[in-house]
């Protein structure tokens, strides 16, 4: 399914030239920069696509926006580095005085002090802030030391709050608004090979937020009132405005122009909201007839059906009748999108049709028939069929599953306290697995009932700041734990059950719970069970979401970067998109030319979702 994003953003100048064509549309790829040409283009528009929002206008802010910045990370074990290039240490001297870092008395160290200390780095952040999120909007970052530095291990750090700019990144005291914050503790990849991988590079997960609402605005190819009224209606009416929606969905400027609001039920998912606007059909008084319509098209042409499976969804559920029979076409892609819409709009008939595909179909298709399952709203049927996934013999149909039901809160999946520090699931299956997330939400997951840290075990690991030591038959393990920089260390009894001992190591014993445990963060967590799964005490896989970060910052470059000029540019509402100017006074920094390491923390490249190591 391609986001119904026209590639004519760059020829906005000839709309008013344009304007006595009245068939001009909208056309469906994913959209391209392209630098404005002053010749007449024709617009060619799909048949699928006519009469919809899209045929009618162009999305300005339809974009996700790559954002970046220099920060601080502290609480490193003497990895850190203090050579510092003298433009980014100005730099980051401004930016901490401006935080009051080093004022008394909540700070005893001077921003000089703490960029002098080998506990602290200097390093690069950067995310991907999703297009149209609306403040407070989580997103992961990724974080590497600074070139031009020394730093050798990020590991068990944390990141001081900084802000993320669009843009190159740049050092200058002039530069783009600042759109998001970021801070946090540091994940680093557990499969690194400590002797020969410095883990100079980790993940915040959900470390980004954004402080502004990244807006949107329709922009029509042929300014009218009368066609900016239409479009406002029929988009109001699809998305009528909700409990805690300060706006209409729908905000005309002029002829020409409607702001757009991200409705709160979709915070967090809006690119679906962005693809269903831009599938909202113009008239909505015979939805059937138009459902007809979309149905005899992708018939025809089957390369349209990403496009009908998002005009049937935004039609809403009295096109139902009309796409039923799809479901079970003999070909594949007008029966996907049919199934595809079906699913979003709660039809229970796709669920028989789904578990089949589910089971039987390729890889690819059986994990788009389990996702689709997953969205769909209360039915015990669709909850009892994911849970035979669970068992399934292909460990990423079984991870497909437990995601599904996540989304779905099925209670058989248990979910554990972590000090809030991430989401512990335990869940029955016959099929032993450790499972940790690296995008979103941190996450771990048990797989199996009855899993336990083998015994006999003998094992140091940290340069023995941490031991864990039990015989043959004891129902307790002897940990022995010194923090980073303290020598006062503690001797602790941890359970043996796996889920149990999780818990252990994330724990922080207060007067409120005084429980055992060793304030472990998320990525420390990992660590540990990393370690201890690779010497052999785990019996059953571990199993990586793989990190998609990277890949997300290339690919939104790829698409829209360069010096290529966009029609956003002309529009106030999206000033954060122009490059920062420098006045002098700080030379520009070339750290934005330079590619970050790619070995020190992520693993593998896009378009594989999970890594496995098996026993």
């Amino acid at each position: 399914m391609r986001p119904l994003l026209a590639p004519v953003l760059a020829l906005l100048p000839l709309a008013v030239s344009l304007a006595a064509c009245d068939n001009i549309e909208k056309a469906t790829p994913r959209p391209e920069s392209s630098r404005i040409d002053a010749a007449a283009i024709g617009l060619e528009v799909p048949q699928i696509m006519r009469g919809t929002v899209g045929g009618e206008a162009i999305l300005l802010g339809y974009a996700d926006v790559v954002v970046r910045g220099f920060g601080l990370v502290v609480g490193l074990n003497g990895t850190g580095s203090r050579s510092v290039p003298t433009d980014v240490r100005a730099f980051m001297i401004r930016e901490m005085g401006k935080r009051g870092v080093g004022l008394p008395p909540f700070d005893e160290f001077t921003p000089d002090e703490l960029l002098d200390s080998l506990d602290t780095a200097v390093v690069v952040v950067e995310g991907v802030v999703p297009a149209g999120a609306p403040t407070g909007t989580r997103f992961d970052v990724r974080v590497y030391a600074a070139p031009g530095t020394s730093t050798t291990s990020l590991e068990g750090g944390r990141l001081y709050s900084c802000d993320l700019r669009p843009g190159v990144l740049s050092a200058g005291s002039r530069q783009a608004f600042a759109l998001s914050i970021a801070n946090g503790p540091i994940f680093v990849n557990p499969y690194l090979d400590p002797g020969k991988i410095q883990p100079i590079s980790g993940r915040i997960l959900d470390g980004g937020k954004t402080i502004k609402d990244m807006p949107l605005k329709l922009r029509l190819l042929t300014p009218s009132h009368n066609r900016a009224s239409t479009v406002q209606s029929a988009v109001n009416t699809t998305f009528p405005r909700e409990p805690r929606q300060e706006d209409l969905t729908a905000h005309g400027e002029s002829g020409s122009s409607i702001q757009i609001t991200v409705p709160p039920s979709y915070y967090g998912r809006t690119r679906e909201f962005i693809e269903l606007l831009m599938h909202t059909s113009l008239s909505l008084d015979a939805p059937e007839a138009i459902g007809m319509q979309i149905r005899r098209a992708v018939q025809a042409t089957p390369s349209y059906a990403g496009d009908a499976a998002w005009r049937w969804q935004a039609l809403g559920v009295r096109v139902l009748p009309v796409i039923q029979p799809l479901y079970d076409y003999p070909e594949e892609r007008p029966r996907l999108a049919a199934l595809q819409a079906g699913a979003h709009l709660n039809d229970a008939l796709v669920v028989p049709h789904l578990v089949a595909m589910a089971n039987s179909a390729s890889f690819e298709t059986q994990n788009e028939a389990i996702s689709l399952l997953g969205d769909m709203g209360f039915n015990p049927n669709v909850d009892l069929e994911l849970r035979k996934l669970l068992d399934n013999e292909n460990v990423d149909i079984r991870l497909a599953a437990f995601d599904a039901l996540v989304k779905r809160h099925d209670p058989m999946l248990r979910l554990l306290p972590a000090d809030g520090k991430f989401d512990l699931f335990v869940i029955p299956s016959e099929r032993p697995l450790i499972y940790l997330a690296q995008t979103g939400r941190p996450t771990l997951a048990v797989f199996g009932d009855d899993l336990k840290v083998e015994r006999p075990i003998t094992l140091r690991i940290w340069d023995n700041r941490l031991m864990i030591k039990g015989d043959l038959g004891d129902d307790l393990l002897e940990v022995y734990y010194r923090k980073p920089r303290s020598v006062a260390p503690v001797m602790l009894d941890a359970p043996v059950d796996l889920a149990a001992f999780i818990q252990f190591l994330a724990h922080r014993t207060s007067v409120e719970d005084p429980r055992s445990g060793l304030d472990l963060s998320y990525g420390e967590t990992v660590g540990a069970l990393a370690e201890i799964w690779r010497k052999q005490f785990l019996r059953a896989d571990f199993k990586s979401e793989q990190d998609r970060i990277l890949a997300a910052i290339l690919r939104v470059e790829s698409e829209g970067g360069g010096e290529e000029e966009r029609p956003e540019f002309s529009d106030p509402d999206f000033d954060y998109l122009k490059p920062g100017l420098d006045d002098g006074s700080a030379p520009p920094s070339d750290l934005g030319s330079l590619q970050p390491p790619t070995s020190g923390g992520d693993v593998g490249g896009a378009g594989v979702p999970r890594d496995i190591v098996p026993r």
